[in-house]
Protein backbone atom coordinates (compact mmCIF):
# COMPACT_ATOMS: atom_id res chain seq x y z
CA UNK A 1 0.00 0.00 0.00
CA UNK A 2 1.43 3.31 -1.11
CA UNK A 3 2.33 5.63 1.50
CA UNK A 4 -0.07 9.22 1.80
CA UNK A 5 1.48 12.56 2.14
CA UNK A 6 -0.17 15.49 3.92
CA UNK A 7 0.81 18.69 3.61
CA UNK A 8 -0.78 22.24 5.02
CA UNK A 9 0.29 25.60 4.11
CA UNK A 10 -0.80 28.89 5.34
CA UNK A 11 -2.49 30.78 2.52
CA UNK A 12 -4.00 34.51 2.79
CA UNK A 13 -7.63 32.56 2.16
CA UNK A 14 -6.66 29.92 5.26
CA UNK A 15 -5.22 26.73 5.52
CA UNK A 16 -4.96 24.75 1.92
CA UNK A 17 -4.49 20.82 2.44
CA UNK A 18 -2.01 18.96 -0.08
CA UNK A 19 -2.62 15.08 -0.62
CA UNK A 20 -0.33 12.84 -2.59
CA UNK A 21 0.46 9.54 -3.32
CA UNK A 22 4.22 9.72 -4.02
CA UNK A 23 3.90 10.36 -7.13
CA UNK A 24 0.63 13.01 -8.07
CA UNK A 25 -1.15 15.31 -6.16
CA UNK A 26 -5.01 13.85 -5.30
CA UNK A 27 -6.20 16.22 -3.41
CA UNK A 28 -5.84 19.90 -2.61
CA UNK A 29 -8.70 21.62 -0.54
CA UNK A 30 -9.82 24.01 2.20
CA UNK A 31 -9.88 21.11 4.34
CA UNK A 32 -9.56 22.43 8.15
CA UNK A 33 -8.38 20.25 10.83
CA UNK A 34 -6.34 17.53 8.58
CA UNK A 35 -2.82 16.64 10.30
CA UNK A 36 0.18 16.74 8.49
CA UNK A 37 2.18 13.73 7.48
CA UNK A 38 5.46 13.66 9.66
CA UNK A 39 7.29 11.62 7.23
CA UNK A 40 9.90 13.43 4.41
CA UNK A 41 7.66 14.90 1.52
CA UNK A 42 8.14 13.57 -2.07
CA UNK A 43 9.04 15.81 -4.71
CA UNK A 44 5.47 16.46 -5.81
CA UNK A 45 4.37 17.85 -2.64
CA UNK A 46 7.28 20.19 -1.99
CA UNK A 47 6.34 21.11 -5.97
CA UNK A 48 3.15 21.62 -5.24
CA UNK A 49 3.40 23.71 -2.06
CA UNK A 50 6.46 25.85 -3.85
CA UNK A 51 3.86 26.36 -6.93
CA UNK A 52 0.79 27.39 -4.83
CA UNK A 53 2.82 29.74 -2.71
CA UNK A 54 3.79 31.39 -5.83
CA UNK A 55 0.29 31.78 -7.47
CA UNK A 56 -1.14 33.03 -3.83
CA UNK A 57 1.96 36.02 -4.44
CA UNK A 58 0.37 36.43 -8.08
CA UNK A 59 3.64 34.89 -9.69
CA UNK A 60 2.34 31.66 -11.20
CA UNK A 61 -0.92 31.42 -13.18
CA UNK A 62 -0.47 28.05 -13.81
CA UNK A 63 0.48 24.65 -12.37
CA UNK A 64 3.29 22.03 -13.79
CA UNK A 65 2.78 19.36 -11.20
CA UNK A 66 0.84 15.97 -12.11
CA UNK A 67 -2.69 15.41 -10.29
CA UNK A 68 -4.91 12.79 -10.38
CA UNK A 69 -8.77 12.57 -9.09
CA UNK A 70 -11.04 9.74 -8.99
CA UNK A 71 -14.07 10.11 -11.43
CA UNK A 72 -16.29 9.16 -14.07
CA UNK A 73 -15.85 9.73 -17.69
CA UNK A 74 -18.10 12.60 -17.30
CA UNK A 75 -16.95 14.13 -14.21
CA UNK A 76 -13.11 13.54 -15.87
CA UNK A 77 -14.14 15.95 -18.94
CA UNK A 78 -16.00 18.41 -16.65
CA UNK A 79 -12.32 18.79 -14.72
CA UNK A 80 -10.52 18.96 -18.02
CA UNK A 81 -12.77 21.87 -19.42
CA UNK A 82 -12.16 23.71 -16.16
CA UNK A 83 -8.45 23.35 -16.50
CA UNK A 84 -8.90 24.84 -19.83
CA UNK A 85 -10.58 28.15 -18.65
CA UNK A 86 -7.61 31.30 -18.55
CA UNK A 87 -6.07 32.62 -15.28
CA UNK A 88 -7.92 35.79 -14.54
CA UNK A 89 -11.56 34.62 -16.75
CA UNK A 90 -15.16 33.49 -16.10
CA UNK A 91 -17.51 31.25 -17.61
CA UNK A 92 -21.37 30.48 -16.41
CA UNK A 93 -22.17 26.77 -15.53
CA UNK A 94 -24.02 26.51 -18.70
CA UNK A 95 -20.96 27.53 -21.08
CA UNK A 96 -19.16 24.88 -19.39
CA UNK A 97 -22.19 22.41 -19.87
CA UNK A 98 -21.91 23.34 -23.78
CA UNK A 99 -18.46 22.99 -24.10
CA UNK A 100 -18.49 19.19 -23.27
CA UNK A 101 -21.14 19.17 -25.68
CA UNK A 102 -23.73 18.46 -23.61
CA UNK A 103 -26.03 21.57 -22.34
CA UNK A 104 -28.88 19.02 -20.54
CA UNK A 105 -26.30 18.63 -18.06
CA UNK A 106 -26.17 21.81 -16.26
CA UNK A 107 -26.87 20.42 -12.98
CA UNK A 108 -24.47 17.78 -13.36
CA UNK A 109 -21.81 20.05 -14.40
CA UNK A 110 -22.70 21.74 -11.30
CA UNK A 111 -22.69 18.77 -9.12
CA UNK A 112 -19.30 17.61 -10.88
CA UNK A 113 -17.74 21.52 -9.71
CA UNK A 114 -18.85 20.42 -5.93
CA UNK A 115 -17.21 17.11 -5.82
CA UNK A 116 -13.75 18.98 -7.49
CA UNK A 117 -10.62 18.00 -5.03
CA UNK A 118 -8.32 19.52 -6.34
CA UNK A 119 -8.90 23.14 -5.86
CA UNK A 120 -7.65 25.88 -7.83
CA UNK A 121 -5.31 23.79 -10.08
CA UNK A 122 -9.14 22.37 -11.50
CA UNK A 123 -9.91 26.00 -11.18
CA UNK A 124 -14.19 25.11 -10.31
CA UNK A 125 -13.86 28.74 -9.05
CA UNK A 126 -13.74 30.57 -12.57
CA UNK A 127 -17.46 29.27 -12.63
CA UNK A 128 -20.26 31.85 -11.91
CA UNK A 129 -23.54 31.78 -12.36
CA UNK A 130 -25.48 32.67 -16.23
CA UNK A 131 -26.41 36.13 -14.47
CA UNK A 132 -22.76 36.84 -13.27
CA UNK A 133 -23.00 36.19 -9.82
CA UNK A 134 -21.07 33.87 -7.93
CA UNK A 135 -22.85 30.77 -6.78
CA UNK A 136 -21.73 27.62 -5.53
CA UNK A 137 -18.36 26.87 -4.11
CA UNK A 138 -17.30 24.19 -1.56
CA UNK A 139 -14.35 26.17 -0.43
CA UNK A 140 -17.14 28.88 0.66
CA UNK A 141 -18.49 32.29 -1.87
CA UNK A 142 -15.84 34.43 0.22
CA UNK A 143 -12.92 32.12 -0.85
CA UNK A 144 -14.51 32.03 -4.81
CA UNK A 145 -14.63 35.75 -4.71
CA UNK A 146 -11.06 36.52 -3.35
CA UNK A 147 -9.71 34.12 -5.67
CA UNK A 148 -11.35 35.78 -8.67
CA UNK A 149 -10.31 38.69 -7.59
CA UNK A 150 -6.91 37.99 -6.91
CA UNK A 151 -6.33 36.39 -10.47
CA UNK A 152 -8.05 39.57 -11.95
CA UNK A 153 -5.77 41.75 -9.85
CA UNK A 154 -2.46 40.07 -10.92
CA UNK A 155 -3.37 39.52 -14.99
CA UNK A 156 -5.19 43.25 -15.30
CA UNK A 157 -3.97 45.64 -12.38
CA UNK A 158 -6.16 46.44 -9.52
CA UNK A 159 -9.45 46.19 -10.99
CA UNK A 160 -12.50 45.18 -8.47
CA UNK A 161 -16.21 42.95 -9.77
CA UNK A 162 -17.54 41.99 -7.26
Amino acid sequence: METVHTHIISTPVGALTIVADGHVINMLTFVEGKQASHAPLPDVVLQCADEMNAYFLGSVKSFTFPIAQPGTDFQQSVWQKLRAIPYGQTISYMQLAKKISNPGSIRAVGTTNGRNRIAIVVPCHRVIGSNGSLTGYAGGIWRKKWLLEHEIRHKYGSLQLF
